[in-house]
């Protein structure tokens, strides 16, 4: 097969695998992933069933690729409003913006996370788990950063944890709320993590001895 020939097959399998994960974000909006079945999936992409497994070995293989797809620009777009030396006010704001701008923009991929965070799937909600773990080792490592001398690595993580939980809730008030209520979510998560933040810099961890 000459190299055009290879390059054509690839960019076939490649928009049938996004034909699939895009269909099971859909079919998935009504009954949860552990409701659909690869033959369902494979009836609305229309490819034979067998075809899906050229692509995943199963529905939960499928719902970690979508797991991962969801998680992973945030996490990217996250990375650069950190770099640099911002002032924690900015950090802020600009965390804010990305993540309304980001669950609005793919609001399909948050509405799965939201549902599949605490139900469906085991082996995704074990995904989803390890995700956001990831997002508070590196918050934590960050907000060491910051002058915090004066806390243990346990207190970092359990700030970082309380922030972590704040964003989930707010990305989940979006996904709810009307678009022109974005203002009001936008100051209320502002003025919530900074409220966190600065009140977390008058903390002092217990020595060890202490606890």
């Amino acid at each position: 097969m000459t190299e055009a020939g290879l390059s054509t097959r690839g960019e076939k399998k490649e928009r049938t695998r996004r034909a699939i994960l895009d269909a099971a974000l859909r079919l998935s909006e009504e009954t949860g992933l552990g409701g659909l079945s690869l033959r369902q999936v494979a009836k609305e992409v229309g490819i034979v069933p067998t075809a899906f497994y050229r692509h995943f070995a199963s529905i939960d293989e499928l719902g970690l690729a979508l797991v991962q797809e969801s998680f992973s620009s945030l996490r990217a777009m996250i990375r650069d409003v950190r770099r640099g030396n911002p002032q924690i006010e900015e950090i802020v704001d600009r965390s804010v913006q990305v993540l309304d701008e980001h669950v609005r923009g793919q609001r399909a991929h948050f509405s799965f996370i939201a549902r599949e965070r605490n139900g469906g799937s085991a082996v995704v909600r074990a995904a989803v788990r390890q995700e956001l773990a990831l997002f508070e080792r590196e918050l934590a490592t960050d907000l060491a950063r910051l002058p915090m001398d004066h806390w243990s690595a346990e207190d970092l993580h359990i700030l970082s944890r309380l922030i972590v939980v704040a964003m989930i809730a707010v990305a989940e008030e979006i996904l709810e709320l009307p678009d022109r209520e974005g203002s009001a979510i936008r100051d209320r998560a502002r003025t919530q993590l900074l409220m966190l933040i600065v009140g977390a810099l008058n903390w002092r961890s217990r020595p060890a001895e202490e606890k």
